[in-house]
């Protein structure tokens, strides 16, 4: 699994209080390119505490895309238009691998999109 950041200091019960209050773990994509190699790659994943914005913690990771991702021929901006569109969106959401992963103390089920939309949250 890759490194995660922004759980430094934190013990497992607390980063499932985290969890269970909204938060996650996000992984963003970048693209750079050299006119015939392009590179499109996933960052470290990202702790996001409820409330945070995905898309203000993935600011540097698109600003990368947007100035050295799309000179590359052809996937240059094919790549930089997915990674774009992936960093735009809040990132991969990769909650329910990373909180199995990390053993958590917490029911997984509720950490998939379609079961905290079904329950309401």
């Amino acid at each position: 699994m890759a490194k995660i950041v922004g759980i430094e200091g934190m013990n497992p019960q607390q980063l499932a209080n985290e969890l269970q209050s909204g938060g996650r773990f996000v992984q963003y994509q970048y693209c750079v390119s050299a006119l015939v190699i392009t590179f499109k790659r996933g960052t470290d994943i990202y702790f996001l505490r409820a409330g945070e914005s995905p898309v203000l913690k993935g600011l540097e990771w698109t600003l990368l895309t947007l100035v050295a991702g799309w000179w590359g021929i052809p996937w240059g901006p094919i790549y930089t238009i997915q990674s774009l569109w992936v960093n735009l969106k809040g990132g991969h959401d990769l909650t329910p691998e990373a909180a199995t992963a990390l053993q958590l103390p917490i029911d997984k089920s509720t950490l998939y999109a379609d079961a905290r939309r079904a329950a309401g949250a």
